[in-house]
């Protein structure tokens, strides 16, 4: 396959840079602002349905915001979304897909010649 194109590690490194700038700012939020910052978590939580979740209380999951594991999942989701993208005449992204046997695979498996 190769190395991605060059455009490829620019948008790498400008989502490093998005991600970094955001989890620093969190951080600093929520060190000085902490019940703000954690009334609006606890406002997104409603949203998405991770608050109404009883076995999932927010002392669980406030504090992983802004962590180093968060900044490395969130940097990990934004540059896989980066490869789900494709150009007109540029490769097809490399998706994970599954057999209807249940076999875990990539698209790129079936491709031939």
């Amino acid at each position: 396959m190769g190395l991605p194109c060059p455009g490829l590690w620019l948008k790498r490194l400008w989502v490093l840079l998005q991600v970094a700038v955001h989890v620093a700012v969190g951080k600093v939020l929520l060190t000085l602002f902490p019940e703000r910052v954690m009334q609006h978590i606890l406002s997104i939580g409603q949203k998405t349905g991770m608050a109404r979740n009883p076995h999932f209380t927010p002392d669980n999951w406030v504090p992983t915001f802004f962590s180093t594991q968060y900044f490395w999942f969130v940097l990990k989701v934004r540059w896989q979304q980066l490869e789900d993208v494709t150009e007109r005449g540029g490769l097809a992204p490399n998706c994970p897909v599954v057999r209807l046997s249940g076999q875990r695979c990539n698209i790129w498996d079936f491709m031939q010649g």
